[in-house]
């Protein structure tokens, strides 16, 4: 192998590394505003989506009930896009509330397929399972802005555990590329 590869490997995973750990305790130090950076990126997301959308449906050839589908669905996006700048928070309980029903929902067709289920193995993870969704998104309904935090502080210690990770997985790659003689350029 090369060693300008592995050179760049392993700079490459100690920065990743060192900005999954930076990440990791900024978010878990200011779970709030970590939330709002993250609901204000969104809206940059939905007001480009929602242009997009409305370039879309007047282009040629479209058809009149999908001109009207585009724009409906920008502005959907454009109003998602409005409130993610004007009120982070709000919008923020409103995913939450979001994720809290998928939840309720998921968990509830993953209850019925565990308890019908001719050959589950072994069923009671199943169920366990399926209970956990319920009882998240029960929480998520009930708690939104507790629950956006909560899911901040967790990718807070995720970020940080794969920061650890990085930054060990780099280790070794260092270690083999000083162990390489420079490529020789013969010409």
């Amino acid at each position: 192998m090369d060693k300008d590869v592995l050179t760049r490997s392993w700079k490459l995973l100690t920065l990743r590394g060192l900005i999954g750990i930076v990440f990791g305790i900024v978010a878990i130090a200011w779970p709030e505003q970590t939330i709002v950076v993250v609901v204000v990126l969104w809206g940059v997301w939905a007001l480009v989506d929602g242009i997009g959308l409305v370039a879309s449906a007047f282009t040629d050839g479209i058809g009149k009930g999908q001109r009207m589908l585009f724009l409906g669905m920008a502005a959907v996006a454009l109003l998602v896009a409005f409130l993610a700048f004007t009120r982070p928070g709000m919008a923020a309980a409103a995913l939450t509330w979001v994720l809290g029903v998928w939840l309720l929902v998921r968990g509830a067709f993953e209850l019925v397929g565990a308890l019908a289920a001719a050959q589950a193995s072994p069923r009671w993870l199943l169920v366990l399972g399926a209970l956990r969704d319920i009882a998240l998104g029960a929480l998520f309904i009930a708690y939104p802005g507790k629950a956006v935090v909560g899911i901040v502080w967790l990718l807070g210690v995720i970020a940080v555990a794969w920061g650890i990770v990085y930054l060990v997985l780099g280790l070794p790659v260092r270690r083999q590329a000083a162990q390489l003689p420079a490529a020789v350029v013969t010409g």
